[in-house]
C-alpha cells in the first residue's frame, strides 16, 4: 500500500519514530520508487528488478506525468532520465527543489560524462549511475538512498523530541548516525553522542572540556577555526562545511566529514539563563555527517572521467590537460617536451585468436612495463584500442626521447605470460618534438601520430621522428589507394607462379599463385605495400575474385596443352574467408572454367582460423567436399590452440619462413621447425617449409624429414609464360611424372 503524507510534513514512518510505545521494527509502509524513462524497455526492466525486492514500483515515459505523480507526494524515490523528450531531468529535480518535494532522486543516464554527473549533484542527485548498469550497483544504490531518507526522517523525529524533553533529547541524540556535540564560548566540548565512539574511536571522557582541535587534521585547523567558532544562526550560520576529523589510535584512518554547524543563542532555540537574560553566547551546536561515502563516489565519478577504466592510466581529456599545461610552462621557460604515439603491432591477432579478456589482460600488462619506462613528471596514456600516448615534459633533446622509445622497445620485447599463454608482442613508436614538430596540441598529437604510422607502414617495431617528408608520404599512400583501385580496371595486374617441390624426388609437387601489379609510373609495386591496403579499403574482395577465376583460367590451359600441374596454391585473406558467399564463390569459378576441386588448395592463416569456429567448421568443411585441400600459412606465428588441428579438415601446415631462415643461427627456432615437422607427421598432415633460399637450409630440413620446399633456391615467382615453359617438358601420361629441377 502507498504511504499517506501527514499535513505537518511528516510520513507515516516519522509518526512511527514518534511513537514511543511502538515495538514493531518493521516499517509501517511499502517504499515508493517512481521510474522515470521515456524508453519503455529500460523502465519495465528496471521496474521487474526492483519490484522483486519489495519496493512498490510506479512508472511513467514522460517528465510531465512525472511532475504530477511528484505533486502528490507519495513518491519517496525517483529514479530519473536526464535526456526526456518534453522536459529534462534538470528541470524535473529544479521543481522538486523549488516545491520542498521530499524526494531522493537517483538519476540513470545514458550520459557519462563528469559535466553531468556533476551537474546532477549539483542539482539535488542523491547518486549518478551511468548506463549500462548493473543490478547489483543499483540495488545497493536504492538500498543506501532509503537509508539516507531513514536517517534524515530519524533525525526530524530527533528534533522534535527535542521539543518535548531533555531526557527524550539525550536518548534520540545518543541513537543518531551522526555525531552530535556541544562546545562552550571558549570552543571546549560540553556534550558529545555517543556515535563519536562508535565513529572516531574517542570515549566520551577522551573529549569533553577539550578543546575541538583535539579531533581537527591538522591541515583542517584553519576552516575548523572558522566553522566552530561560528555566532551566527538561522540560515546565515555555516552549512555543509567538510572537514576530516582525526580518528582515535584504535581506528587510525581519516575519514570525511559534513559538518553542520549551529550556533546557540538563548533567544534562537529558546534557551535562556533565567539569571541573564541579555543574550551572551555561550557555545554552539553541531552536528558531524561521515560522508565517506560519499566523497568515494565523487572520486570514482572524477577517475572515470579523466582515466582509463581497463588501465586506469590516464585517458585522452586528462592527457590533453596536462599537454597544454607544458606547452604553458615550456614557452613561458623555452624548454622542450616531446610526444610519444605508440601503437601495439598485430595486437589485434591476440583479440581474435586468444579471446578479448585475454587482449585486456595484455594491456593492462603492457600498460605497467611502460609505466617503468618513464619519470614520475611523465604522463603515459591510453587513448583507445591499443594505442598509448606518452608526454615527456622538460626534455634537453631528442636523445632523451630516443632513449625511453628504446627502453620501452626492448621492455616490450620481453613475453607475457598471460594464463598460461606466452605472448610476444612489438611496438610502432612516432615522436613529435615541441616546438619543432609543432606548438599546439592537436599539432603534436597529430604529428606523433603520422610519424607511428610510418614506422607502422616500414618495418614496424621501432620508432620514428617526425618529418615533413612524412606528409608527402601519407599523401602518396593516399595516390596508391586512388591507383590501386584503378589496377583492375586497367588490367595492371598479374598472377606469378612460384614452384614447391619435393626434397627427396627432387621434384615440382605444386606451384603456388602470387598476385603481381605493374604500375603504369612507378613499375612493379610488393605484394607487401599494396595487399595491406586492399585489405584496410575492401578491395580484398573483388581482387580476390579476380585472382582465383584466372587461377582456374591458368590450370583449364595447363590441362588442355597437356602440362601436369598437381595443384595450385591460392592465398585467401580474412575478409574474403569470412565473406558469406566464399564457397559459391569458388565453386562457382571451378565450374566457369571445368576444374575440379582436387587441383586447387586455398591457404588461409592461423589467425583466420580461429576468427569464429563454428563458421570455420562449416566452410572448410564445403570447400572439402569440393575436393579442395587447405593449407595453414605462416604456421607457427599465430596464438591459436592447436587443437583445431584435429577438429578442421586440414591437409597441410606451411612452415613461415622466419623460422626457416632463422633454423642455423637459433636454436629456438630449430627446436620449432622439428617440433611441426614432428607433429605434422603424427597427424598425418603435409609440411611446406617456405623460404629456403640456402643449400644448408635445403639439406638441414631434408635431414629432419620435410619433404616440401618452397623459396628462392628453386625459384622465384615468375610469369604464366615462364612457369608453363618449366613445366612444358611434363605431358600428362600414366607413368610420366612432375618435371625435375635443375639444381644439385
Amino acid at each position: 500500500m502507498m504511504k499517506n503524507i501527514n499535513t505537518n510534513g511528516l510520513g507515516k514512518r516519522d509518526s512511527f519514530y514518534l511513537d514511543e510505545n511502538s515495538n514493531d521494527s518493521s516499517l509501517p509502509y511499502t517504499e515508493v520508487v517512481l521510474i522515470v524513462d521515456d524508453e519503455e524497455n529500460q523502465r519495465n526492466s528496471l521496474k521487474q528488478v526492483i519490484d522483486s525486492e519489495g519496493y512498490e514500483v510506479l512508472v511513467c515515459g514522460s517528465a510531465k506525468e512525472a511532475l504530477k505523480m511528484l505533486d502528490s507526494g507519495v513518491i519517496d524515490l525517483l529514479l530519473l532520465d536526464l535526456n526526456m523528450p518534453d522536459i529534462s531531468g534538470l528541470d524535473v529535480m529544479k521543481y522538486i527543489r523549488t516545491q520542498q518535494i521530499d524526494t531522493t532522486v537517483i538519476v540513470v543516464s545514458g550520459e557519462t560524462t563528469f559535466e553531468a554527473a556533476e551537474k546532477s549533484l549539483k542539482y539535488g542527485a542523491y547518486d549518478y549511475i551511468g548506463k549500462p548498469y548493473s543490478i547489483d550497483g543499483m540495488l545497493n544504490a536504492l538500498k543506501n538512498a532509503f537509508k539516507k531518507r531513514q536517517l534524515e526522517h530519524e533525525n526530524q523525529a530527533m528534533q522534535l523530541r527535542l521539543l518535548k524533553s531533555e531526557n527524550l533529547h539525550r536518548y534520540i541524540v545518543n541513537k543518531s548516525p551522526d555525531i552530535v556535540y556541544m562546545l562552550d564560548e571558549e570552543g571546549c566540548f560540553t556534550f558529545v553522542n555517543d556515535r563519536l565512539e562508535k565513529t572516531l574511536g574517542y570515549s566520551k571522557q577522551d573529549v569533553l572540556g577539550k578543546h575541538y582541535t583535539t579531533i581537527i587534521h591538522p591541515d583542517d585547523l584553519e576552516m575548523a577555526r572558522y566553522s566552530f567558532n561560528e555566532r551566527r544562526t538561522g540560515k546565515r550560520a555555516s552549512f555543509n562545511v567538510e572537514l576530516r576529523l582525526k580518528c582515535h589510535e584504535t581506528k587510525p584512518e581519516v575519514k570525511y566529514f559534513e559538518s553542520q554547524m549551529l550556533p546557540i543563542t538563548v533567544s534562537s532555540f529558546g534557551i535562556y539563563n533565567s539569571q541573564d537574560n541579555d543574550n551572551t553566547f555561550i557555545g554552539t551546536y553541531g552536528v558531524a555527517r561521515d560522508i565517506t561515502d560519499k566523497k568515494e563516489s565523487e572520486r570514482i565519478i572524477y577517475f572515470q572521467a579523466y582515466h582509463d577504466t581497463l588501465t586506469r592510466l590516464p585517458n585522452r581529456a586528462l592527457l590533453k590537460d596536462r599537454l597544454e599545461q607544458s606547452i604553458a610552462l615550456a614557452k613561458r621557460n623555452k624548454n622542450k617536451l616531446s610526444v610519444m604515439f605508440l601503437d601495439l603491432d598485430r595486437f589485434k591477432n591476440v583479440n581474435d585468436t586468444l579471446g578479448h579478456l585475454v587482449g585486456d589482460k595484455l594491456l593492462q600488462s603492457v600498460a605497467l612495463r611502460l609505466n617503468k619506462c618513464i619519470r614520475e613528471c611523465d604522463t603515459l596514456s591510453r587513448i583507445g584500442g591499443d594505442e598509448f600516448t606518452i608526454l615527456l615534459p622538460e626534455i634537453h633533446s631528442r636523445s632523451d626521447s630516443e632513449f625511453v622509445a628504446n627502453k620501452i622497445i626492448e621492455a616490450l620485447k620481453m613475453p607475457f605470460d598471460l594464463d598460461g599463454e606466452e605472448i610476444f608482442i612489438t611496438t610502432s613508436i612516432g615522436i613529435a618534438h615541441y616546438p619543432d614538430d609543432g606548438d599546439s596540441i592537436e599539432s603534436l598529437l597529430k604529428h606523433a601520430d603520422i610519424a607511428m604510422y610510418a614506422v607502422k607502414n616500414k618495418a614496424k617495431d621501432g620508432y620514428k621522428f617526425y618529418n615533413d617528408t612524412m606528409h608527402e608520404e601519407l599523401s602518396a599512400s593516399f595516390s596508391l589507394e586512388y591507383d590501386l583501385r584503378r589496377a583492375m580496371t586497367n588490367k595492371q595486374f598479374s598472377i606469378h607462379y612460384q614452384p614447391q617441390i619435393d626434397a627427396f624426388k627432387n621434384k615440382i609437387v605444386s606451384v603456388e599463385a602470387l598476385i603481381r601489379w605493374t604500375h603504369p609510373s612507378h613499375g612493379m609495386v610488393q605484394p607487401s605495400e599494396f595487399i595491406p591496403l586492399c585489405e584496410e579499403t575492401g578491395l580484398i574482395l573483388p581482387i580476390g575474385d579476380w585472382i582465383l577465376d584466372r587461377v582456374c583460367r591458368d590450370l583449364k590451359h595447363w590441362r588442355e596443352s597437356g602440362v601436369l600441374i598437381p595443384k595450385v596454391a591460392v592465398n585467401m585473406s580474412a575478409r574474403q574467408f569470412e565473406h558469406p558467399e566464399i564457397v559459391n564463390k569458388i565453386q562457382a569459378a571451378l565450374k566457369k572454367h571445368d576444374i575440379s576441386g582436387d587441383m586447387l588448395e586455398i591457404e588461409i592463416t592461423e589467425n583466420v582460423l580461429m576468427e569464429d569456429m563454428d563458421t570455420v567448421v562449416s566452410v572448410l568443411g564445403r570447400l572439402s567436399a569440393l575436393g579442395i585441400s587447405i593449407a595453414v600459412d605462416d604456421f607457427g606465428t599465430g596464438y591459436s590452440s592447436l587443437n583445431y588441428l584435429q577438429k578442421l579438415p586440414i591437409d597441410t601446415l606451411k612452415i613461415d619462413q622466419s623460422f626457416v631462415q632463422q633454423m642455423e643461427s637459433n636454436q629456438g627456432a630449430y627446436s620449432i621447425v622439428k617440433a611441426i615437422i614432428e607433429m605434422a607427421k603424427g597427424l598425418k598432415l603435409q609440411i611446406i617449409s617456405e623460404g629456403v633460399e640456402e643449400i644448408s637450409q635445403f639439406e638441414l630440413l631434408k635431414s629432419l624429414g620435410c619433404r616440401n620446399m618452397q623459396g628462392f633456391l628453386f625459384g622465384r615467382p615468375v610469369s604464366m609464360a615462364a612457369i608453363t615453359a618449366l613445366l612444358g617438358e611434363a605431358k600428362i601420361s600414366e607413368d610420366n611424372g612432375v618435371p625435375a629441377l635443375l639444381f644439385s
